[in-house]
């Protein structure tokens, strides 16, 4: 029998409590006596956690639940542990993290939505308030070692430079005590954006090397895991694995989207009746399980244009591959547990998907996704996405794949990703793999759980309370239901009976097996499409006694149930922070409309030698407005090249440097069109204010403009950008002084080749009209910015 737990843990950091006793005068005195310093620890019995979170994975994608990708590591947890065929998330990707990892709903703690797309209102800030701690930070206090490898994603974009704020990083207010991964929504796979804690690092190698993020990740995990245990081998840890995978772009080696070649060329009508056929069989859904039918705006396989259908089937080969891919890359973390002999004591969450697929792709895919992100998904025509066929995957692609997959993805189910109304948008194929702490091996779980039980589950394992008090804040109580109550016990009454659901105004209730549902908008349109108002959404009805996959509609048939669970959604959107509802989408990434802080204000905005991997929220925007650039720069003798400032990278972007001695300007329209303009001659050497001023068009979003470059206040060129990029550059790509990170906006220079090659003494951004002279005085320059800030 274990000695009781002698601390009283439910204050964090647990108060030391010196022990009183004789206090000798001489060291030596044989009445001397100090008890032992003891390392902290968590109570006696508590398990190695290890969460896995993929990203954008649908609930009838994988192998496990019946799916057309190949996924061995979760048949092999499977089969030792327990499948949650009624395991919902939030329908997005920061909210359903932010939930996870504080055991609240996702408007308790700010995050309405994504953080790009915050706002004041507090259930849509961003900002998880300082009485919801996180669930790695009452481990960590409790004596855990805690890791995080991948995705965070809830960062408020203000404080997501490498200035920080830190609060909410992992590392830093999150719990964490070793973070690697990337801030935001996603990142490229082969040229990622990483950070070490909160230290900006580059890819210990590049894509010709064979590196791959996702295999990065897993190499720290592992190596992670075999040194902890080496060195604290009685203290338990937890590991939050959050790969950016199977989140767009979908990056992966040839070699695995090669494993499908053929498999989907009857499209995803076909595809989804072979997944509901093997979902059947295989018992993952009840007997009684309809097929939920395709929606008009969801177009049929055979309505697809025959040219555009062999592109179409290899985007998904490109995507089941990358699951794949991904898969194994987990398989890695479980053989690394089983190779330190400590397998069967750690409590494995594996959650297939953060939400369900992705349908923002388009009906058609995208080559980049960034263009439907824009509002220019026109300018990938059928033609240009057949000449691209063979680089989906690849480092020169930012692929996506089209609705229909998604659909087809989150069998059997209606809608996808973003409609948190009905179960496509939010039930993920969940896997909790722990031999020691549960019975039933290979069981399934059918009872209604939800990502915000997770934090509490795991607190009950490790026998730890939850915390009244943390850094001397009186925390709110968790709002998730521990899961443990299931793992010994198939047939348990569900406990988790009330639980609302809410996403740019699709919104759903679901209590005691009912559940009210109504879809407000539609993910994929992004521009010129009005939904209706909110009075005016129809609501459906569904029993889930009988009707697993909400196929059955019995709005008609029961309005008296309707308007009790619509009732009931009110009441919780009003307790959690729902209301006021916000269906705007493209209207929020502007911060003065979102109504969202930013860390740079005013119109001018002064850079020095050596900045880089600034978010783009971090630096002001110029898009859709007149902007200049001015640096003082010192070009060595016999001519200069490389970069001065560049944003954003391949797929979207600009640059200002110099090529050839020359100096030039480059906009980067999506990986689509590029538009360079360069000076009439090379620049001499020493000493000269460089300048590039572009004159917007006006009238509209996305239009072109004049370019023209100055040296010294005299002109030195000039031309034309037909068009711009109106919304966003990009999820990850960044701004650099003096070099480029990542990938690049122009074809005229690569990585190493960017760096440049003289010295650059400031660069300063000015957005709106220029007012003031084509050369900026060097003495006067600060003051210039300042007054404008």
């Amino acid at each position: 029998m274990s000695a009781p737990d002698r601390h009283a843990r439910a204050m964090l950091p647990i108060p030391d409590r010196p022990a009183p006793g004789l206090t000798t005068y001489d060291a030596k005195d044989p009445d001397t006596s100090f008890a032992p310093i003891e390392p902290l620890l968590p109570p006696a019995g508590a398990p190695n956690v290890v969460v896995v979170l993929l990203d954008d994975v649908g609930f009838g994608a994988s192998s496990t639940f019946g799916g057309p990708c190949r996924t061995p590591t979760a048949d092999r947890l499977a089969a030792r542990g327990l499948r949650y065929r009624r395991f919902h998330s939030t329908a997005l990707c920061a909210p359903t993290r932010q939930a996870l990892l504080t055991g609240r709903n996702h408007h308790s703690v700010g995050m309405g939505s994504i953080t790009e797309t915050a706002t004041s209102a507090p259930g849509n800030s961003s900002v998880r308030p300082n009485t919801k701690a996180p669930l790695a930070l009452t481990l960590k206090l409790n004596g855990y070692s805690t890791a995080q490898f991948g995705k965070c994603h809830e960062v408020p974009v203000c404080q997501s430079s490498p200035m920080g704020p830190f609060d909410a990083w992992p590392s830093g207010g999150g719990g964490f005590e070793t973070f690697y991964g990337f801030i935001g929504g996603e990142n490229n796979q082969w040229e990622p954006a990483l950070y070490d804690g909160t230290t900006p690092v580059e890819p210990p190698a590049t894509p010709e090397e064979g590196y791959h993020l996702t295999e990065d990740l897993a190499d720290r995990a592992t190596s992670w895991m075999r040194q902890q245990k080496a060195l604290m081998p009685q203290r338990p840890f937890f590991v939050y694995f959050a790969p950016g995978a199977t989140h767009a772009p979908h990056h992966v080696p040839r070699e695995w989207a090669e494993r499908y070649r053929g498999e989907f060329d009857d499209g995803w009508d076909a595809a989804r009746e072979r997944t509901f056929a093997r979902q059947k069989e295989a018992g993952i859904i009840p007997p009684e399980a309809g097929l939920t039918a395709r929606h008009d705006e969801i177009p049929a396989w055979d309505d697809m244009p025959d040219e555009l259908k062999p592109v179409l089937a290899r985007q998904m080969e490109v995507y089941a591959g990358f699951l794949e891919h991904t898969d194994h890359q987990v398989g890695r973390l479980v053989d690394t547990l089983e190779d330190m002999g400590i397998l069967d004591d750690t409590l494995i969450y594996y959650m297939i998907g953060d939400n369900g697929a992705s349908s923002e792709g388009t009906t058609q895919g995208a080559f980049n996704e960034m263009a439907n992100f824009n509002g220019m998904a026109g300018l990938e025509t059928p033609e240009f996405l057949l000449g691209k066929m063979d680089e989906f995957g690849s480092p020169e692609s930012y692929n996506h794949y089209a609705v229909g997959w998604a659909w087809a993805m989150n069998t059997p189910f209606q809608w996808t990703k973003q409609v948190a109304s009905h179960w496509g948008g939010t039930r993920n194929g969940t896997i909790v793999h722990w031999p020691r702490g549960t019975s039933d091996p290979g069981g399934l779980r059918s009872q209604f759980t939800h990502v915000i039980d997770v934090a509490p589950t795991i607190l009950e394992a490790a026998g730890i309370p939850e915390p009244t008090m943390v850094n001397g804040v009186q925390q709110s109580p968790m709002e998730g239901t521990s899961m443990l109550y299931t793992f010994g016990e198939p047939d348990a009454p569900e406990r988790h009976e009330l639980q609302y659901f809410e996403m740019f105004g699709n919104r759903g209730i679901y209590h005691k097996g009912w559940s009210a549902v109504t879809k407000h908008r539609t993910p994929w349109l992004m521009t010129g499409h009005e939904p209706p108002p909110f009075d005016e959404d129809v609501w459906e009805l569904y029993d889930g006694h009988s009707d697993y996959s909400q196929a059955r509609d019995l709005a008609a048939d029961k309005p008296e149930v309707l308007a009790r669970l619509q009732r009931l959604w009110l009441i919780e959107a009003t307790k959690y922070g729902v209301l006021p509802l916000d269906d705007r989408t493209a209207e929020r990434i502007d911060p003065a409309m979102a109504g969202r802080p930013t860390l740079i204000q005013g119109t001018s905005q002064l850079f020095f030698p050596g900045m880089g991997r600034l978010s783009e929220n971090s630096v002001l925007s110029i898009k859709n407005r007149s902007f200049t650039v001015t640096a003082e720069v010192d070009v060595p003798v016999g001519g200069g090249r490389g970069v001065v400032i560049a944003q954003g990278g391949r797929f979207g972007g600009w640059a200002v440097y110099l090529h050839e001695g020359r100096l030039t300007f480059c906009y980067n329209v999506l990986g689509i069109q590029i538009f360079t303009v360069r000076g009439d001659e090379p620049v001499a050497g020493g000493v000269h204010q460089v300048r590039a001023e572009f004159a917007y068009d006006g009238g509209g979003l996305a239009k072109g403009g004049d370019v023209t470059l100055w040296v010294d206040g005299a002109a030195a060129g000039s031309g034309r950008v037909a068009m711009t990029q109106p919304m966003v550059f990009s999820a990850d790509e960044t701004t650099d002084i003096g070099r480029e990170e990542g990938t690049p906006v122009s074809p005229d220079y690569t990585g190493p080749t960017s760096r440049f090659t003289g010295r650059i003494h400031w660069v300063q951004l000015d957005v709106g009209e220029d007012d003031h002279d084509h050369y900026l005085d060097p003495e006067e320059r600060l003051r210039v910015a300042i007054a404008r800030q």
